[in-house]
């Protein structure tokens, strides 16, 4: 009888693409996809502990799986296993805790795969594939949990990376997401004793990935505004159809004295400049970003001065996140804590600004032409997607197909945007 399987993913990209290497890895060896209803033999859950309410959907997801599942062996993976392997180990219905990430072809190889992947081949009911190029972080943000889970920071040899990127592009894939936990320290650990002319770095690897075909373009996922280098916006601007301008950089705050308290690197000034620098060399670059209300000590000038940032940079969209305590950063045992109140407060006041901003920048598109990545056709004729500078296209093209590149002209603007093909579907 053919083994069912199961897998659960919270959190990140990078934990995205690392169920789907431990999934394609059990696929090799007979595994089969449970359908829907079907009970499992084997369920994989991907945690997350970024904030207290990953801990618990992690643990809600397992205890689920286990009711399920009731036969099934459950192993748990991820952030929260890695941080609290105990807990996760006394649940019910787990098997086996796996902490460290780079046990996984370890874990594979327990399951009788003897030809541990380099890399994934596809990504699961998705159009747009992510890349692990990157793992850990070496920083200490005060309120960051992440590097005492992922403290080992290394690369992927770039070879490795494009081999994977060759496969994604035969398997149809015409949008690659390069994704870490510190993406732009790339090629850091290459880099030491070497001389600067020697250097890998982001750039480098965007540069070759934009070589190796045309027919694929690449998107970055969250990078730190001082880390968008002069060398990665020059390749965006030798590749500009092949580099999606558009840029993840994390603010956090727009508070210098609280950007200090939440020990990040650089100055509110820091990543406006730079932000300046690109919409300088670029055509209407998207900025995306993160932004934490309610830090401790934060006062209403401080979140003033996020919201005024966030105004000058012109963000399209903002992820915001209340302040979390999480036990173990320097930020939980801070005074000074914001009331609740006050953070749902904030927390609206940045919902706000963000359909403001965002009303702003999708009308600056209007007249624009620009690339659309079909994502779901409806009627043959219409089709909806991602564009190049992350805002949604809904679009008249004819024989539209999915998975397919499309220029489009932008005619109006909503809360997504709307236009029509300026060439035939390829």
């Amino acid at each position: 009888m053919v083994a069912k399987l199961k897998t659960v993913t919270l959190g990140c990209k990078v934990n995205q693409y690392e169920t789907q290497f431990v999934r394609e890895g059990l696929l090799s060896v007979g595994y089969r996809d449970a359908e829907e209803g079907q009970s499992a033999d084997l369920c994989i859950v991907n945690t997350c502990t970024i904030t207290g309410e990953g801990d618990a959907k992690s643990r809600q997801i397992i205890r689920r799986m286990n009711r399920d599942n009731p036969d099934a062996r459950i192993v748990v993976m991820g952030c929260y296993a890695t941080r609290e392997p105990e807990t996760v180990a006394s649940l019910p219905g787990v098997a086996e805790v796996v902490t460290d990430k780079r046990e996984l072809p370890d874990l594979l190889g327990r399951f009788g795969v003897a030809d541990i992947p380099n890399g994934i081949s596809g990504l699961n009911h998705r159009h747009r594939a992510y890349v692990k190029v990157q793992d850990g972080c070496l920083l200490r943000c005060s309120y960051c949990i992440i590097p005492t889970v992922r403290p080992q920071m290394f690369s992927r040899p770039m070879q490795e990376v494009l081999d994977e990127v060759r496969v994604l592009i035969d398997n149809g894939f015409r949008e690659v997401i390069l994704t870490g936990i510190h993406l732009g320290h790339y090629g850091v650990d290459f880099n030491r004793r070497k001389p600067k002319s020697q250097w890998t770095r982001l750039s480098t690897l965007v540069r070759a990935i934009c070589i190796l075909s045309p027919d694929v373009r690449v998107r970055m996922s969250s990078i730190e505004a001082t880390e968008v280098t002069r060398e990665l916006i020059d390749v965006m601007k030798e590749y500009p159809t092949q580099v999606c301008p558009h840029l993840h950089v994390c603010l956090q705050s727009g508070s210098d004295r609280i950007l200090r308290g939440m020990k990040r690197r650089w100055t509110r000034r820091h990543i406006i400049d730079r932000c300046e620098l690109v919409k300088n060399e670029l055509h209407l670059p998207a900025f995306t970003t993160d932004v934490i209300v309610g830090f401790p000590g934060e006062t209403d000038a401080d979140f003033e001065d996020t919201l005024d940032a966030c105004r000058k940079i012109g963000f399209s969209k903002i992820h915001m996140f209340p302040f979390s305590p999480r036990r173990g950063t320097p930020a939980a045992e801070m005074g000074d804590q914001v009331p609740g109140d006050v953070k749902s407060e904030r927390g609206n006041a940045v919902s706000e600004l963000e359909t403001q901003l965002k009303r702003r920048y999708f009308e600056s598109l209007i007249g624009e032409r620009l690339q659309l990545l079909v994502e779901k056709v409806h009627d043959g004729r219409t089709a909806t997607g991602t564009s190049c500078r992350y805002a949604p296209i809904r679009a008249t093209i004819s024989n539209a197909r999915e998975n397919s590149l499309v220029d489009v002209r932008i005619d109006s603007a909503g809360d997504v945007l709307m236009g029509q093909s300026t060439e035939s579907s390829a």
